[in-house]
Protein backbone atom coordinates (compact mmCIF):
# COMPACT_ATOMS: atom_id res chain seq x y z
CA UNK A 1 0.00 0.00 0.00
CA UNK A 2 2.91 2.30 0.77
CA UNK A 3 4.43 1.65 -2.66
CA UNK A 4 1.04 2.26 -4.24
CA UNK A 5 0.67 5.64 -2.53
CA UNK A 6 4.25 6.69 -3.19
CA UNK A 7 4.01 5.75 -6.86
CA UNK A 8 0.82 7.66 -7.65
CA UNK A 9 1.73 10.66 -5.47
CA UNK A 10 5.30 10.86 -6.84
CA UNK A 11 6.21 14.17 -8.48
CA UNK A 12 7.29 12.45 -11.72
CA UNK A 13 3.93 10.66 -12.06
CA UNK A 14 2.00 13.86 -11.37
CA UNK A 15 4.23 15.83 -13.76
CA UNK A 16 3.54 13.23 -16.46
CA UNK A 17 -0.19 13.53 -15.79
CA UNK A 18 0.02 17.33 -16.11
CA UNK A 19 1.94 17.03 -19.42
CA UNK A 20 -0.59 14.55 -20.79
CA UNK A 21 -3.53 16.67 -19.62
CA UNK A 22 -2.06 19.80 -21.20
CA UNK A 23 -1.43 17.95 -24.46
CA UNK A 24 -5.00 16.59 -24.46
CA UNK A 25 -6.43 20.07 -23.84
CA UNK A 26 -4.32 21.59 -26.62
CA UNK A 27 -5.29 18.80 -29.02
CA UNK A 28 -9.02 19.10 -28.31
CA UNK A 29 -9.37 22.84 -27.65
CA UNK A 30 -6.50 24.32 -29.61
CA UNK A 31 -3.07 25.69 -28.64
CA UNK A 32 -4.42 28.83 -26.92
CA UNK A 33 -6.53 26.93 -24.39
CA UNK A 34 -5.84 27.59 -20.73
CA UNK A 35 -4.21 24.61 -19.07
CA UNK A 36 -3.87 25.64 -15.44
CA UNK A 37 -4.30 22.57 -13.29
CA UNK A 38 -4.70 22.95 -9.55
CA UNK A 39 -3.51 20.36 -7.04
CA UNK A 40 -7.02 19.25 -6.01
CA UNK A 41 -8.06 18.63 -9.62
CA UNK A 42 -4.88 16.67 -10.20
CA UNK A 43 -5.37 14.53 -7.09
CA UNK A 44 -9.00 13.90 -8.07
CA UNK A 45 -7.99 12.89 -11.61
CA UNK A 46 -5.45 10.39 -10.26
CA UNK A 47 -8.01 8.95 -7.82
CA UNK A 48 -10.63 8.51 -10.55
CA UNK A 49 -8.16 6.87 -12.91
CA UNK A 50 -6.83 4.47 -10.29
CA UNK A 51 -10.32 3.61 -9.03
CA UNK A 52 -11.43 2.78 -12.57
CA UNK A 53 -9.23 -0.34 -12.73
CA UNK A 54 -9.29 -3.41 -10.48
CA UNK A 55 -6.68 -4.04 -7.80
CA UNK A 56 -4.94 -6.79 -9.79
CA UNK A 57 -4.36 -4.36 -12.65
CA UNK A 58 -2.79 -1.87 -10.25
CA UNK A 59 -0.49 -4.51 -8.79
CA UNK A 60 0.65 -5.50 -12.29
CA UNK A 61 1.35 -1.90 -13.21
CA UNK A 62 3.43 -1.44 -10.06
CA UNK A 63 5.38 -4.66 -10.44
CA UNK A 64 5.99 -4.62 -14.21
CA UNK A 65 6.61 -0.94 -14.99
CA UNK A 66 9.05 1.63 -13.60
CA UNK A 67 8.39 4.59 -15.89
CA UNK A 68 5.67 7.08 -14.90
CA UNK A 69 4.70 7.64 -18.54
CA UNK A 70 4.20 3.93 -19.11
CA UNK A 71 2.13 3.53 -15.96
CA UNK A 72 -0.07 6.46 -16.91
CA UNK A 73 -0.54 5.16 -20.47
CA UNK A 74 -1.56 1.65 -19.39
CA UNK A 75 -3.66 2.92 -16.49
CA UNK A 76 -5.62 5.24 -18.79
CA UNK A 77 -5.99 2.61 -21.50
CA UNK A 78 -7.14 -0.09 -19.07
CA UNK A 79 -9.73 2.27 -17.61
CA UNK A 80 -10.89 3.61 -20.96
CA UNK A 81 -11.11 0.34 -22.88
CA UNK A 82 -12.04 -1.98 -20.00
CA UNK A 83 -9.04 -4.25 -20.48
CA UNK A 84 -9.00 -7.52 -18.58
CA UNK A 85 -5.86 -8.36 -16.62
CA UNK A 86 -4.67 -10.70 -19.38
CA UNK A 87 -5.20 -8.04 -22.04
CA UNK A 88 -3.27 -5.53 -19.92
CA UNK A 89 -0.37 -7.97 -19.52
CA UNK A 90 -0.40 -8.74 -23.26
CA UNK A 91 -0.36 -5.02 -24.09
CA UNK A 92 2.60 -4.49 -21.75
CA UNK A 93 4.42 -7.47 -23.28
CA UNK A 94 3.67 -6.21 -26.79
CA UNK A 95 5.03 -2.77 -25.82
CA UNK A 96 1.89 -0.86 -26.77
CA UNK A 97 3.25 2.27 -25.05
CA UNK A 98 6.47 2.27 -27.05
CA UNK A 99 4.57 1.62 -30.27
CA UNK A 100 2.20 4.50 -29.54
CA UNK A 101 5.18 6.84 -29.18
CA UNK A 102 6.80 5.57 -32.37
CA UNK A 103 3.64 5.86 -34.45
CA UNK A 104 3.29 9.57 -33.72
CA UNK A 105 -0.13 10.01 -35.27
CA UNK A 106 -0.91 13.66 -35.97
CA UNK A 107 -4.45 14.74 -36.78
CA UNK A 108 -7.25 17.14 -35.87
CA UNK A 109 -10.00 14.56 -35.48
CA UNK A 110 -11.00 15.79 -32.02
CA UNK A 111 -11.52 19.31 -33.36
CA UNK A 112 -13.22 18.37 -36.61
CA UNK A 113 -15.40 15.39 -35.67
CA UNK A 114 -17.86 14.42 -32.94
CA UNK A 115 -16.15 12.44 -30.15
CA UNK A 116 -17.38 8.98 -31.19
CA UNK A 117 -16.29 9.52 -34.83
CA UNK A 118 -12.95 10.97 -33.71
CA UNK A 119 -12.18 7.79 -31.75
CA UNK A 120 -13.10 5.60 -34.73
CA UNK A 121 -10.94 7.68 -37.07
CA UNK A 122 -8.02 7.52 -34.60
CA UNK A 123 -8.26 3.74 -34.45
CA UNK A 124 -8.43 3.50 -38.25
CA UNK A 125 -5.00 5.16 -38.39
CA UNK A 126 -3.39 2.25 -36.59
CA UNK A 127 -0.27 1.58 -38.58
CA UNK A 128 1.00 -1.61 -37.04
CA UNK A 129 -0.57 -4.77 -35.68
CA UNK A 130 0.89 -7.17 -33.18
CA UNK A 131 0.21 -10.70 -34.39
CA UNK A 132 2.62 -12.46 -32.03
CA UNK A 133 -0.20 -14.71 -30.83
CA UNK A 134 -0.04 -16.43 -34.24
CA UNK A 135 3.59 -17.44 -33.75
CA UNK A 136 4.63 -16.14 -37.17
CA UNK A 137 8.42 -15.95 -37.47
CA UNK A 138 8.83 -15.34 -41.21
CA UNK A 139 7.11 -13.62 -44.11
CA UNK A 140 3.97 -15.46 -45.12
CA UNK A 141 1.35 -15.22 -47.83
CA UNK A 142 -2.03 -13.64 -47.20
CA UNK A 143 -3.75 -17.03 -47.43
CA UNK A 144 -1.50 -18.46 -44.68
CA UNK A 145 -2.26 -15.47 -42.48
CA UNK A 146 -5.97 -15.97 -43.07
CA UNK A 147 -5.64 -19.69 -42.22
CA UNK A 148 -3.92 -18.95 -38.93
CA UNK A 149 -6.36 -16.19 -37.96
CA UNK A 150 -9.34 -18.41 -38.75
CA UNK A 151 -7.87 -21.27 -36.72
CA UNK A 152 -7.57 -18.96 -33.68
CA UNK A 153 -11.06 -17.57 -34.24
CA UNK A 154 -12.51 -21.09 -34.61
CA UNK A 155 -10.80 -22.19 -31.38
CA UNK A 156 -12.22 -19.16 -29.60
CA UNK A 157 -15.78 -19.82 -30.81
CA UNK A 158 -15.51 -23.47 -29.83
CA UNK A 159 -14.20 -22.44 -26.40
CA UNK A 160 -17.38 -20.40 -25.82
CA UNK A 161 -19.23 -23.68 -25.61
CA UNK A 162 -22.95 -24.35 -25.78
CA UNK A 163 -24.96 -21.99 -27.97
CA UNK A 164 -22.11 -21.10 -30.31
CA UNK A 165 -21.31 -22.93 -33.49
CA UNK A 166 -18.56 -22.57 -36.04
CA UNK A 167 -19.87 -24.23 -39.19
CA UNK A 168 -16.98 -23.51 -41.52
CA UNK A 169 -15.09 -21.14 -43.74
CA UNK A 170 -15.52 -20.65 -47.46
CA UNK A 171 -18.81 -22.49 -46.92
CA UNK A 172 -20.34 -23.40 -50.28
CA UNK A 173 -23.95 -22.54 -51.06
CA UNK A 174 -25.53 -23.50 -54.34
CA UNK A 175 -28.52 -21.54 -55.60
CA UNK A 176 -29.74 -22.71 -58.94
CA UNK A 177 -26.71 -22.95 -61.16
CA UNK A 178 -24.61 -20.49 -59.17
CA UNK A 179 -22.18 -21.22 -56.38
CA UNK A 180 -21.53 -18.80 -53.55
CA UNK A 181 -18.93 -19.04 -50.81
CA UNK A 182 -19.50 -17.58 -47.36
CA UNK A 183 -16.20 -16.49 -45.76
CA UNK A 184 -17.21 -17.55 -42.26
CA UNK A 185 -20.39 -19.26 -41.17
CA UNK A 186 -21.31 -19.32 -37.47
Amino acid sequence: MRQFHETYAAPEFLAQLVRESERDVKRTQGPKALTAVDHRQLAQAVREMVEAVPWGHRVNLLSKLNDAGQRLFYLRAAARFGWSRNVLLNQIKAQAYERSLAEGKVHNFALALPAHFAEQAEEALKSSYNLEFLGIRREIKERELEDQLIDKLRDFILELGYGFCFVGRQYRLTLGRKEYFIDLLF
